[in-house]
């Protein structure tokens, strides 16, 4: 089955950017899609950005929208999100995640663990 690993997140202040990485496995080009979600303590999980793999349509979030980027990297079995101008409420638990698309949690199917992000300020 199909494996994800974050990496990248950290304290940064606000306006700062930060990239996160995903590792994939090749299981995951099954999917049809990527996404990125992210967690705030007490708060439900929230997608943040989708992007599919064959067709590349992309979606974000519109809090987030003109600040981060989705984008893959087959090749290297890779996905990241940049996010630039942060914002102390981007604060979060970031987590990578594929699977059949859509911005429900629940339609997708593998996870990775997850990275923390916290923004100052």
């Amino acid at each position: 089955q199909g494996q994800l690993a974050e990496s990248g997140g950290g304290v940064v202040q606000a306006g700062g950017s930060l990239n996160l990485s995903c590792v994939t496995s090749e299981d995951i080009y099954t999917t049809t899609a990527m996404a990125w979600f992210r967690q705030a303590p007490g708060k439900e999980r929230e997608v943040v950005a989708t992007k599919g793999w064959t067709f590349g349509s992309t979606y974000y979030a519109p809090s987030v929208e003109g600040r981060f980027t989705i984008s893959r990297d087959n090749a290297k079995n890779m996905q990241y999100l940049l996010m630039n101008s942060l914002k102390p409420e981007d604060s979060a638990v970031y987590y990578c995640a594929a699977g059949r698309g859509g911005r429900d949690s629940r339609d997708y199917d593998y996870w990775g663990q997850g990275t923390q992000v916290t923004v100052s300020s």
